[in-house]
């Protein structure tokens, strides 16, 4: 069992608080139904609500799936969050990705399209680079 936490209960459930957006379901790697949360406001606020009691296990399974490792899971998460910071690609600078930081500066996230791509594959990216040998 891994025993690392890579995930915070603590911004898991802050992210709740716009849950009906399904911003905590993105958080923990769940991208397929923070979409649907955040088409349908949370499943009309009842799987919203629900979540405020599964957001424990979301935690726990997003701790074991996701690899510990140089770049922070919350840290990146929130430069994505911050509303400017994130579609100026703050969050791809401090994984290391130069490049596309670069890219992500000049146009606005990819005019915005990008944001949604690190929205859906943030966790996913992180893992990888924190697999990656140094």
């Amino acid at each position: 069992m891994n025993q690392s936490n890579t995930h915070s209960l603590l911004i898991g459930y802050i992210c709740w608080i716009f849950g009906f957006f399904g911003a905590h379901r993105f958080y923990y790697g769940r991208p397929i139904t923070g979409t649907i949360w955040f088409f349908t406001l949370g499943l009309c606020f009842i799987g919203w609500i629900v979540d405020l009691f599964l957001i424990p296990s979301m935690d726990r399974a997003a701790d074991q799936r996701y690899a510990p490792g140089r770049v922070d899971y919350n840290i990146a998460w929130i430069l994505l969050a911050i509303p400017g910071i994130g579609t100026l690609g703050a969050h791809r600078l401090y994984m290391g990705k130069w490049v596309t930081a670069i890219i992500w500066f000049f146009t606005i996230g990819l005019f915005g399209v990008g944001w949604l791509y690190d929205l859906w594959t943030l966790n996913a990216q992180i893992d990888e680079v924190n697999r990656t040998p140094v």
